[in-house]
């Protein structure tokens, strides 16, 4: 996404948090995200930030809302997120200002904090699966509308969502979808009966850091409260978690009985977001769980 990016704006912005005036600064392209524009900006040879833009006629509010999963997670005190410098809307672009975060090494004692800290994360609840605001997966729309029943929520406003989405698009079939609603009917005997979890919503090993001095810090959220194991099996779903990381996971907060085969169901979800997003690629591992379960 291509957004023109007002410096005298950013630098202004920045200014106000220093309570100084910026004298030199310098933009530095920062890869890796594939919806927004993203930089590291260097002021006054001392203050560091990470900075991303987009289009609001593209994504509306899609900046607003990560600021608000950030600072949701971060109310917590449990795990650590990037501080909030600002965030502002000028026309047709927005802009989010966050700490940058020097990435340190990813060593066994970051792994069990990890897990350790997930876990608490997880152990937040709320008395409904939903999110006091609808957010974004990716660059795809996320409906948070509170539900008392977790497999409601999960089919209504995960899996139809995207699949109906797929269908419009070509990238399933009507057989495609007889098949889910087959798999609708036994998610009552998958899942167990969970509180509802505060969940990243998108932990792919792309979502987190290792601080400098060795803290996990969560990034990019997609934050509501779910079942647990859609955060535990995206962690599997690209790779990237080590052992040590589900081990100290189950220890503070032990994995359901039949918890692989719920974040195989869980997965459905991810790759349907991408199969909208990046095409067919990801439709035989979603024809895949889909044979596994139904046949």
């Amino acid at each position: 996404m291509n957004v023109k990016i007002d410096e005298t704006l950013l630098i202004e912005l920045i200014s106000q948090k220093i309570n100084q005036p910026v004298t030199s600064r310098q933009m530095l392209p920062v890869t890796g995200g594939s919806i927004n524009n993203c930089f590291r900006i260097v002021v006054n040879n001392e203050f560091m930030y990470f900075v991303k833009s987009n289009s609001v006629s593209a994504f509306p509010s899609l900046l607003e809302k990560e600021q608000n999963g950030l600072t949701f997670i971060a109310s917590q005190k449990i795990i650590r997120v990037p501080q909030i410098i600002a965030h502002h809307v000028k026309g047709d672009q927005q802009y989010l200002i966050l700490e940058w975060i020097e990435p340190g090494v990813k060593n066994g004692t970051f792994w069990k904090l990890f897990g350790e800290q997930l876990a608490a994360l997880h152990k937040i609840s709320y008395g409904s699966y939903g999110f006091q605001e609808d957010n974004y997966m990716g660059a795809l729309p996320q409906s948070n509308a509170f539900s008392e029943n977790w497999t409601g929520f999960f089919i209504h406003y995960r899996l139809e969502t995207q699949t109906n989405l797929a269908l419009q698009k070509g990238l399933l079939l009507p057989q495609h979808l007889r098949l889910f609603e087959r798999l609708y009917k036994k998610l009552g005997e998958i899942f167990n009966e969970e509180a509802p979890s505060l969940l990243h919503g998108d932990l792919w090993s792309g979502n987190f850091i290792s601080a400098i001095n060795g803290d996990p810090v969560l990034i990019d959220p997609a934050v509501y409260f779910g079942h647990r194991n859609m955060d535990l099996g995206m962690t599997t779903l690209f790779g990237g978690f080590e052992r040590s990381f589900y081990e100290s996971y189950h220890y503070h907060f032990p994995f359901t009985d039949n918890y692989r085969d719920q974040w195989e169901i869980c997965n459905l979800y991810p790759l349907l977001i991408h199969l909208n997003l990046f095409g067919t690629g990801y439709l035989p591992d979603i024809e895949a769980v889909l044979k596994k379960f139904v046949g």
